[in-house]
């Protein structure tokens, strides 16, 4: 007995050829996707303010900006913090733009390890 595949499945090297072409264009715009968001810059600010922090797409730092303020000699430990929540919020906010946007390429297919 012979197994027979529904319509449209097991259509041989054309249906093949066709996934391939789409493959790559998806490739193709997740490439063109990436090198755009490496290319923004975001600009986040933590303690009300007092801290802002910009970094690239490529989550590098690019300035940190400390209003005078915010610096108290005998609270190193908050300026600290107030550092730190603003570099993590920036990351936050590359990764949540660079899922968004690759979302509408791979029409939200999960694909680990690509951003």
């Amino acid at each position: 007995m012979k197994a027979r595949l529904p319509k449209g499945y097991g259509g041989g090297s054309s249906d093949m050829n066709s996934m391939i072409k789409q493959a790559q264009k998806m490739q193709e715009a997740i490439g063109k996707v990436q090198a755009e968001l490496d290319e923004r810059e975001y600009t986040v600010t933590s303690g009300g303010g007092m801290v802002e922090v910009q970094i690239t797409g490529k989550r590098e730092i690019k300035q940190i900006h400390i209003k005078p303020e915010a610096v108290d000699p005998d609270d190193i430990e908050m300026l600290q913090d107030l550092i730190v929540a603003g570099v993590n919020e920036a990351i936050r906010k590359v990764d949540e733009t660079a899922e968004q946007e690759m979302g509408k390429v791979t029409g939200g297919l999960n694909m680990p390890g690509l951003i």
